[in-house]
């Protein structure tokens, strides 16, 4: 048989294709040869492979502050040292799997790790500090340790770094006596030295992520995939603060996030209620509607650095809809913003911003009294962007300062970080490094401001305490403008009359209390001392602020 009969008929028919097709392959591999294509991520919509979820529903709804809960974790010991190791080491916060109960509800192979900053540093284990403390003294505000005593439950701000040279020997620090023990805003416990106050041998008193599909993917708890459960603080165990800042953000309208107490027990270990707060997560953005959420990092500048989104990687953490979206639109507004003038500002922030939310935000922030948000050493906030209004949205974010700081401070004043007086520069004029702050101007309860220590230089320029980085330039810049500090001053005074004057923050306080004492563990003799001195807290600043009822 000829070799040409061997060949299918349809084939030998259509040679002519065949042989075009085959040309063209010879041709690609000759201009392409064996590189590698490499796709790079842009905003235009790409098609992505999700991953299926698996939502478990739990017996009981996880926020339900009107119920008690019960969470318990166990994962093996020779895991755990090896986290410490590497956290001791190197900083690197390790996941452990860990086998979850949530109310009964058995949840194996989760993942847990060490969460915070300013938490974490004063964190000591085999008696020996990572990070050596500022001792009481040296160099630091105020002569003898900061004004009352030291930050408050001897913890720094996220975000902090302690001068060099300083000595800290194991971790102890100050005394942390302080006067009467509460600070000049009535954080509960005092301002302790800078000392440590928690034990990786007490892992049921830790700040603790758990995130539920790290080993197992897509599987959520409630719609979550990651929960925060917050620390045994020195400065307040119970976190009531936390708590009620938390629903007082809620109940101003802004976005905020869910929080319960619940009995807590690691590997059999009992602390008292440990305060649990929803994450901002894949589920949480979902939650805000169609858009991209940012979380901004305690490293973050707000700075352009150029078109490339890997000089951000420092400043900005994307949450959701990776592969999908990008960082482009927070370049372009850090650009925006530090590029245009003040008239520009002033006529384009509204379609960039929405700008009656951050005016909210911003009174919000001085309402609670909390030093560390966007503009603090923490840099704690995050971003929205919604899809369809093109617009941002300011998200608080981590409020375990919040309610401890002078509680006379008016809508002008910047807050300080919680000692007595030293409240710093009005609102609309952020200090500058090396400028001591203004003293002998009246507090809104007539008294004369007492003088604040000079300002250092951090980072962006902007003076704080042992070289803090403090200021935004959106905030700052917002504040500048005579339009926007008007709508700030409105917004705020609504807040006031909203929160302070009819009771509202005096009940969400009751509220909280109330959830803490249905835990098991519970202090209650603690819980309700502390939120005495919160009360007073809130009376205390609806009456300095009685002016804005009207």
């Amino acid at each position: 048989m000829k070799l040409r009969h061997r060949i299918p008929v349809r084939l030998r028919h259509d040679w002519k294709l065949v042989a075009l097709c085959v040309a063209f392959l010879v041709a690609c591999w000759g201009v392409f040869g064996s590189g590698t294509i490499r796709p790079y991520v842009t905003t235009s919509r790409t098609t992505e492979a999700h991953v299926a979820v698996q939502n478990l529903t739990g017996s009981r709804e996880l926020f339900d502050a009107s119920a008690p809960h019960e969470v318990t974790l166990t994962f093996r010991d020779e895991s755990y040292q090896d986290m410490l190791t590497e956290y001791f080491k190197d900083g690197d916060k390790k996941y452990v799997e860990a086998d979850l109960t949530i109310d009964g509800t058995r949840i194996p192979s989760v993942g847990i790790r060490l969460k915070g900053n300013s938490t974490l540093m004063g964190l000591t284990w085999k008696g020996q500090s990572r990070r050596r403390a500022v001792p009481n003294g040296g160099d630091m505000p105020g002569g003898g340790g900061m004004p009352g005593g030291g930050m408050p439950g001897g913890q720094f701000p996220e975000g902090f770094q302690p001068p060099e040279g300083r000595q800290g020997g194991n971790g102890q620090g100050g005394n942390g006596q302080g006067g009467n023990g509460q600070g000049g805003g009535g954080r509960p416990g005092g301002f302790g030295g800078f000392g440590a106050v928690l034990k990786a041998e007490e892992p049921e008193n830790l700040p603790w992520l758990i995130s539920f599909d790290e080993f197992v993917a897509g599987r959520r708890y409630q719609g979550h995939s990651q929960l925060a459960v917050r620390p045994a603080a020195a400065q307040s165990s119970t976190l009531l603060n936390e708590a009620l800042a938390i629903s007082m953000v809620g109940a101003a309208g802004e976005p905020t996030q869910r929080s319960a107490y619940t009995a807590f027990t690691v590997n059999g270990r009992a602390s008292e209620p440990r305060l649990l707060v929803e994450y901002l997560d894949e589920g949480y953005a979902e939650s805000l509607g169609h858009g991209v959420l940012y979380k901004s990092l305690a490293s973050s500048s707000f700075t352009y650095q150029g078109e490339d989104q890997t000089s951000y990687v420092d400043d900005f953490k994307q949450v959701n809809l990776k592969g999908e979206r990008d960082l482009q639109p927070v370049i372009d507004l850090i650009k925006w913003v530090e590029q245009a003038s003040a008239e520009e500002f002033s006529a384009g922030l509204a379609k960039r911003l929405d700008v009656e939310s951050f005016a909210r935000y911003v009174a919000l922030q001085n309402l609670l009294l909390n030093f560390d948000d966007m503009a603090g050493p923490g840099r704690n906030y995050y971003l929205w962007y919604d899809l369809g209004t093109k617009r941002f949205k300011v998200i608080s974010w981590d409020l375990n300062f919040a309610l401890s700081g002078d509680a006379t401070a008016g809508p002008g004043d910047t807050i300080g970080m919680g000692f007595g007086g030293n409240r710093g520069t009005r609102a609309d004029q952020p200090a500058r490094a090396g400028q001591p702050t203004p003293a002998g101007q009246p507090t809104p309860t007539g008294q004369p401001r007492q003088p604040g220590p000079p300002a250092r230089a951090g980072q962006d320029g902007a003076g704080g305490p042992g070289g803090m980085r403090m200021g935004h330039a959106l905030k700052d810049k917002f504040l500048k403008d005579a339009g926007f500090k008007k709508l700030y001053e409105q917004q705020y005074a609504a807040l006031y009359r909203e929160l302070l004057a009819g009771g509202t923050a005096t009940g969400l306080l009751e509220r909280a209390l109330a959830a803490y004492e249905l835990n098991a563990g519970a202090d209650t003799a603690k819980a309700r001392q502390e939120a005495a001195t919160l009360r007073e807290t809130l009376e205390t600043r609806a009456k300095a602020l009685s002016s804005l009822a009207s």
